[in-house]
């Protein structure tokens, strides 16, 4: 006798599942997965935070997350500092979208300000997910991990059922979830990063995309690692103040195929001859660069205060200089 339709599982044969779409691969280009899960790792004082904050950034204004890695799937950012007052969060933010020539009151970043969130209290999960409902961010950052619960961490149990909460929010909203989590003080030797973080196995199994930061020398080392994806080569990152006085977070001596100053040129006089704006779109088929070498120089000349963007695109911050 066969079972009552209700008494079974959601079942479709495998060539009917959705094949998935190139173009909704990642958030954050070769850093980050599309509605992925995963942690920011490393040290106390390594910039796990201003990392963060970058990521943030880049994925509520689509400008490229450390100036050069594009974002595919912009939107709407919550955030969770539980360690940093918001005067220290808010400063940070403006700091990054001076350097940015963005406008943080035009940005839908919504930051938590409740004295404690609890994820391991079903009260606090059901707070959570009704504010996840109601402001539908495309990504979800908590900070730090330590701060988010009284379970014990080398519990594989308690760390599990917590992860696979925040898993639930990840799949219901349609969301990435960005955990910004502590590395133990002596690492692993060998093998992959994330076998260093602090607490159970279960955090590296959960992540779908992690990053993690560790200090060698007097040099701050990224390394990147996906579940489904290439891993990129490690890159070096300093922690940059500009001349106008912005703290952000830049990678260190990256040196561009070509002199950044003539594709820069080449951007002014591009921009020039669109009325209103020249979308990133636009200056890409029309100067036929990589994503990320044009990200790199647009978030130059932002920097520099040659160009802004607005709701048409790009353009000049000033008028076309004339040819002499």
């Amino acid at each position: 006798m066969l079972s009552e339709p209700s008494d079974l599982l959601p079942v479709v044969r495998a060539c009917e599942l959705d094949e998935p779409a190139l173009n909704q691969r990642w958030l954050v280009d070769s850093l980050w997965a599309r509605a992925g899960v995963g942690v920011i790792g490393g040290s106390p004082k390594s910039c796990k935070s201003w990392l963060a904050l970058d990521i943030a950034l880049s994925v509520v204004s689509s400008t490229p997350c450390l100036g050069r890695f594009e974002v595919h799937d912009p939107g709407p950012v919550l955030v969770y500092f539980a360690e940093d007052p918001p005067g220290l969060v808010r400063q940070r933010l403006a700091s990054g979208c001076s350097h940015r020539a963005l406008d943080l009151e035009a940005l839908p970043l919504h930051v938590i300000t409740a004295p404690s969130v609890r994820l391991d209290l079903r009260t606090d999960q059901q707070r959570l997910d009704r504010t996840l409902a109601a402001l539908s961010p495309r990504l979800l950052i908590v900070d730090p991990f330590v701060r988010l619960h009284r379970i014990n961490e080398n519990d594989a149990g308690e760390v599990s059922g917590l992860l696979a909460f925040l898993r639930e929010m990840q799949r219901k909203h349609d969301l990435a979830v960005i955990v910004v989590h502590h590395t133990r003080k002596n690492g692993p030797a060998g093998g992959q990063a994330g076998q260093g973080l602090r607490g159970s196995g279960d955090f590296h199994a959960w992540t779908d995309s992690a990053l993690y930061l560790r200090r060698k020398n007097d040099q701050l080392l990224l390394t990147i690692e996906h579940r489904a994806a290439p891993v990129p080569d490690p890159l070096t990152l300093a922690l940059t103040t500009s001349p106008l006085g912005h703290v952000y977070l830049d990678v260190a001596g990256a040196a561009p195929e070509t002199p950044i100053t003539d594709l820069s040129r080449r951007i002014l006089e591009t921009i020039d001859r669109f009325e209103g704006g020249a979308t990133r779109d636009a200056l890409r088929s029309a100067l036929r660069v990589r994503n990320q070498r044009l990200g790199a120089a647009l978030a130059e000349l932002t920097s520099s205060g040659q160009i802004i963007r607005t709701a048409s695109g790009w353009a000049r911050s000033v008028g076309p200089v004339p040819t002499p």
